[in-house]
């Protein structure tokens, strides 16, 4: 009787059949393309132990290689890879360290549950993991993965489990990886270490290229052995066919090379491949540029290719079939953004320090011994990017030339900087310093990132390329409305603000900087003084009052949140208590009812541009009024009396900080090193009590004093000198810690950094060696330097650590 046709399919649809317990057709046919593929591919390494000959007359697995040759390389390095196995018993194998049943993947079969797993017999050696047909003497061994120090081990997936019920166990080859699949999680942790434990004990793999480059070094001196050894090396020279495999050994199947970010990338063996490809196709580019910039990004994200671009440039520009054409010239222009952007390691570093000289030495008073001589001196100064360079800068280093940035100065032109690849804040700092004449002020300078959202200070060791690169990277993000992030030269810490003269550049910068202070917030007074500053603002601006006289916006005059807050507040609606309220407010708002509510605050919303807007027009009009009994002063006394009256306000001269506060008391009676207890906010002074929870206030960082005020109120809640204060430092990244005498004080904040670097440079500036420690007592901690500190907190930002300012140049 014949099968029904649908049962016929589903036995017949499966590559292989089983008969007699025995596994035929996939299985035999994978086994012989493993075998296949690992002999293909395995004469590419060599353990460290081989010493191996100068001459390698091949290096990569050539798809065209033939006969004799290959064979004869392929047989040498099984046999240094693992030892040939018999037919023998298979529970009598003396090298076997663990062994028992697993299931194997098999063209997705864990993807689809109807097909049923397939056991096998698994065997781990001290040289491969094998899997057989079964478990019985004399049975045929079906595949065999080497095991090297480059192969890689992943732990089992509890997200797997969930879904398929079984634990993985992943183990990557070379060519292939196996996927092995048990329903006991401990019998797959037991397989996991056993594997892992294999692949550490096994000496570092190297590559042909590693084994040459060590021998370049060693015969460096003797010109005939080294003509010999790139003579009879491919490898070593110039090639226009593609690469099959890396130069230098990465791991196989490592799954931490992936990037943040949008970028997604493969493992490192295939992108390496792939960037050589990218290399071959940058001879023919017109517009090389964006290639570049793409290689040099993908080596920022995976950093361990850095070494293997920096080889394959060297083969690449190692006797090429033109030399200083087109094509080699921009090899040797992407090795120059190379070294003004990573530092490789010193193997390959000597190995392309030879690669320069030889070329200097053989090439002179060429391109490329031009490009050779400007790589040396930017290795000897590279020390690490943040960004890859940006086009103009890639655009710069192909012509060997420096960058122009432009720094803008409040009250004072542009400056526009030659800056290099190398070039630090802290140095351009220190060149406008002298260049404005700010040589013999006291007070600090700094670099600020200046966008429409935020501004901060320029690290001291930032390089100005990396911020050249943000700001190229924000600008494709931006709107067209959105205005440009800049670089600004404004004052950093404030020493002494009574004796600049006024007619001096600093003066300027100080009355410019005090405006923007003013605009955000930062000078609580009355609506009345701030009017009278818009007023002297116009004075300066634009002299005495004109009709034909430019106006600029209100906002730039006058504090906008002031104008908000006479704004009626918008309505609170209370929040629907039960789940029905709540559905049936969402059913209301999709119909009719939702259109109306919307009309009703467009409406809203219109009512209240009208209400700014008038309050604005009678804001404007009273700035006017008080900008025309200024009649004949001049645009100095203007300043003056703009500074005057911004410093009557106490906190003038500090460095405002927005943060939630925070105060934390040790146990009565507690151990000096164990934890800390939060309690309740205790009031920071009996004249200025605050109450309990955390509390939005402003930190004020100056020259003498740590303040904190409350937003708008002009008087400080507490004022602690420096010699009150035991230490400061960062808990975290969002606490920075202030101990004041008896207390902690907890300070939540996105700027511990920018906070702790102000402080130290305050103290550095006065001259401070170490802050005074409270007095010991039965409960306060020891002062010796073996100090156990309580845990999160630590004395790493300690004033008494001289780290320099934060981008500042202490003129």
């Amino acid at each position: 009787m014949p099968f029904p046709g649908g049962l016929w399919w589903l036995l017949c649809c499966r590559r292989g059949f089983t008969l007699l317990r025995r596994d035929y057709g996939e299985a035999e046919r994978e086994a012989d393309g493993e075998a296949e593929e690992e002999e293909e591919a395995s004469f590419e390494l060599r353990t460290q132990g081989d010493q191996g000959s100068l001459e390698v007359s091949l290096s990569q697995p050539t798809r065209s290689s033939s006969g004799s040759e290959r064979s004869l390389l392929v047989a040498e390095e099984m046999r240094s890879l693992i030892m040939e196995k018999g037919p023998g018993p298979v529970e009598d194998d003396p090298d076997a360290l663990v062994k028992g049943w697993l299931q194997r993947e098999m063209r997705g079969c864990m993807k689809t549950p109807w097909i049923r797993p397939r056991k096998y017999w698994f065997v781990l050696t001290p040289d491969s993991l094998d899997y057989y047909s079964s478990n019985e003497k004399g049975a045929r061994r079906l595949g065999s993965l080497v095991l090297t120090s480059l192969c890689s081990v992943l732990w089992p997936d509890k997200q797997l489990y969930k879904e398929t019920g079984y634990w993985s166990v992943t183990v990557f080859g070379r060519k292939h990886c196996y996927r092995l699949y048990t329903e006991h999680l401990n019998e797959a942790v037991h397989w996991v270490c056993a594997v892992q434990k294999v692949i550490d004990s096994k000496a570092p793999v190297q590559t042909p290229t590693q084994l040459l480059m060590r021998d370049v070094e060693e015969h460096s001196s003797n010109p005939e052995v080294l003509e010999q050894i790139y003579r009879c090396n491919p490898i070593l020279r110039y090639t226009s066919g593609p690469l099959y495999a890396p130069l230098l050994p990465f791991p196989y199947g490592s799954l931490d090379q992936s990037a943040p970010g949008p970028r997604s990338y493969t493992t490192l063996r295939d992108e390496a491949v792939k960037l050589f490809n990218s290399l071959q196709q940058l001879e023919s580019e017109r517009d090389p540029v964006p290639l570049m910039q793409g290689v040099l990004q993908t080596c920022l994200d995976l950093p361990p290719l850095v070494d293997e671009i920096y080889c394959q440039l060297v083969k690449q520009t190692t006797e090429p079939p033109a030399p200083g054409g087109q094509g080699d010239l921009h090899y040797w222009q992407l090795l120059t953004c190379m070294s003004c952007t990573f530092l490789p390691s010193p193997p390959v570093l000597r190995f392309l320090h030879f690669h320069l000289d030889k070329t200097e030495s053989r090439f002179p008073a060429s391109e490329m011994a031009k490009y050779a001589c400007f790589i040396r001196e930017a290795l000897g100064k590279t020390k690490g990017r943040e960004c890859v360079p940006s086009l103009e800068e890639i655009l710069m280093l192909m012509q060997r030339q420096e960058m122009i940035c432009t720094v803008h100065c409040p009250g004072a032109p542009a400056c526009s900087v030659a800056i290099s690849s190398h070039t630090t804040a802290e140095e351009v700092a220190q060149e406008l310093v002298s260049r404005l004449g700010l040589s013999q002020s006291p007070n600090l300078f700094a670099l600020y990132e200046q966008s429409r959202r935020r501004e901060q200070p320029v690290g001291s060791a930032t390089l100005l390329a990396d911020v050249l690169t943000r700001f190229e990277n924000l600008a494709g993000e931006q709107r067209e409305q959105d205005p440009p992030c800049r670089l600004c030269f404004k004052h950093y810490g404030f020493l002494d603000t009574d004796n600049v003269p006024r007619d001096s550049l600093e003066f300027a910068l100080l009355f410019e900087q005090a405006h923007e202070m003013v605009l955000r917030g930062y000078v609580p007074t009355s609506e009345e003084t701030l009017q009278t500053l818009a007023a002297l603002r116009l004075q300066s601006l634009n002299s005495d009052f004109s009709t034909h006289a430019p106006f600029p916006r209100l906002e730039e005059l006058f504090p906008p949140h002031v104008l908000h807050a006479r704004l009626p507040p918008p309505p609170h609606r209370p929040p629907a208590k039960c789940r029905g309220a709540r559905l049936r407010a969402g059913l209301l708002a999709g119909g009719l009812w939702g259109q109306a509510l919307a009309k009703q605050r467009a409406e809203r919303d219109q009512r209240l541009r009208g209400r700014l807007r008038e309050e604005g027009a009678s804001t404007m009009a009273a700035i006017v009024e008080k900008w025309k009994l200024l009649q004949g002063m001049g645009r100095p006394e203007a300043m003056a009396a703009y500074v005057a009256l911004v410093r009557e306000w106490p906190g003038f001269g500090s460095t405002l900080f927005d943060v939630d506060l925070h105060v934390v008391r040790p146990w009565p009676g507690r151990a000096w090193g164990q934890p800390w207890q939060w309690v309740a906010l205790t009031p920071l002074s009996s004249q200025s009590p605050v109450g309990a929870g955390p509390q939005r206030l402003w930190l004020g960082i100056g020259a003498k004093a740590v303040s904190l005020y409350k937003p708008g109120e002009p008087e400080p809640l507490d004022s602690f000198c420096y010699g009150r204060i035991s230490s400061f430092g960062a808990s975290d990244s969002s606490t920075f810690r202030l101990s004041v005498e008896d207390r902690d004080l907890l300070f939540e904040t996105s700027q511990v950094d920018e906070i702790a670097q102000l402080l130290n440079t305050y103290l550095a500036s006065a001259g401070a060696q170490r802050l005074p420690q409270p007095q010991e007592s039965p409960t306060s901690p020891p002062t010796s330097e073996s100090t156990v500190l309580p845990q999160g907190l630590c004395h790493g930002a300690g004033p008494w650590q001289h780290r320099p300012p934060v981008g500042s140049s202490h003129s």
